[in-house]
């Protein structure tokens, strides 16, 4: 198996090939026509995911609600029960994938292209678990805190139903922070010491998170597995306009990030010599996927696989070109999630599967895969 501080595949460790002067760059015709497809797909997902149901919306009726909620009169016919269901329930919902795949596959893209090794995801640093025993902790520990500190009270009582989310953001953004400040050595982020790090954090997050569910009720207990699983279930408009902020800016500014990312790939001192702020640069790429994954983490729960798979599939299209890598895993994460949700609710409808499990159903084989292909690469 590929070690962690190396990148086990070509594309990884081989910049994009640089054009001579005069001439164009030689673009594949997968690369030109990868974003398009991918935005046209993302299209296709959003109408699907919007009319498939227990309710069902063909897609005109999508189109011709869509529309008149803009001001625009089409003609297309649809009954006010269609209208009310895509609205309140389906549109929210599939908003909220949109958002979270975009989120997850832009930081599992950029931890990739951080760490050079198509195996690494945001996981790796310990967001995700962070988030996890955060999440966990505020279940089990809920009753017996507010006996204890009065003034919790008057929290619990201002955040509501956002208690658990804001819980596991800050549990992501605590535990990213603690990694990053271990991992500094002599005024710079050692990479190799901060995947250490990320793993013994990742052991100790898992085995807290172990303790707080034994100890926990049966009602707690259900609560731990459906959050933990993770599921879009939860969706509205207010959650939808909450999570938004949190993620407007790695959804703009990760994708800028593709060039700098290219030159990083030749290494840290050729990128330094070149003129890169290699320090500055990991730690936009760290913050931003912390923003991204604790926030996606908080409201929707764990989700695991698509910030791993869905960047090496985009590689393999895209090349080692991050630029195109970054754009193309923030189309395909949304793609892939609301096509995974759509699934998961109708799949054993009238009863919902969590989206946890379906991801990790379809991503670990594509795991597997990814694994065995690598060693076939290093034999020839």
């Amino acid at each position: 198996m590929p070690t962690l501080t190396q990148a086990p595949h070509h594309t990884l460790n081989t910049p994009p090939t640089q054009s001579l002067p005069g001439r164009r760059p030689v673009v594949s015709r997968g690369q030109r026509y990868l974003l398009p497809g991918l935005a046209i797909l993302l299209v296709g997902a959003v109408l699907v995911g919007a009319g498939v149901g227990a309710v069902a919306v063909p897609v005109p009726a999508v189109v011709g609600i869509l529309l008149h909620k803009l001001g625009v009169s089409t003609g297309l016919a649809y009954e006010p029960q269609q209208e009310a269901v895509l609205w309140a329930i389906r549109l929210p919902r599939v908003c909220l994938g949109v958002l979270v795949g975009a989120a997850l596959g832009l930081a599992g893209a950029s931890m990739q292209g951080l760490f050079r090794n198509p195996l690494a995801d945001a996981g790796l640093i310990g967001i995700s678990s962070g988030a996890s025993l955060a999440a966990v902790a505020a279940i089990v520990l809920e009753v017996k805190l507010l006996t204890v500190f009065a003034g919790l009270a008057a929290v619990r009582e201002m955040l509501g139903f956002y208690l658990l989310p804001t819980v596991a953001f800050a549990g992501a953004c605590g535990t990213t922070f603690l990694v990053y400040r271990i991992s500094r050595e002599g005024g710079r982020t050692v990479i190799a010491t901060m995947l250490l790090v990320g793993l013994a954090i990742n052991a100790l997050a898992g085995a807290c998170t172990g303790l707080l569910t034994y100890v926990a009720t049966d009602e707690q207990l259900r609560s731990i597995t459906f959050w933990g699983l993770g599921s879009l279930g939860g969706a509205s408009w207010p959650t939808v306009l909450r999570l938004l902020p949190f993620l407007v800016l790695p959804l703009l500014w990760l994708p800028r990030l593709g060039k700098p990312l290219n030159l990083l790939a030749l290494g840290e001192s050729q990128a330094t010599h070149l003129g890169l702020p290699v320090g500055r640069l990991k730690q936009q790429l760290i913050g931003l996927s912390t923003l991204a994954v604790g926030a996606s983490v908080a409201v929707v729960g764990a989700i695991g696989f698509l910030g791993l798979i869905v960047p090496h599939l985009i590689r393999l299209v895209a090349g080692p070109d991050n630029r195109l890598v970054l754009a193309g895993s923030a189309l395909g994460g949304a793609v892939v999630l609301v096509l995974a949700d759509t699934l998961a609710r109708t799949i054993v409808a009238p009863a919902e599967l969590p989206i946890g499990i379906l991801t990790a159903l379809l991503g670990a084989p594509a795991f597997l895969w990814i694994l065995l292909r690598e060693q076939k690469l290093r034999r020839s």
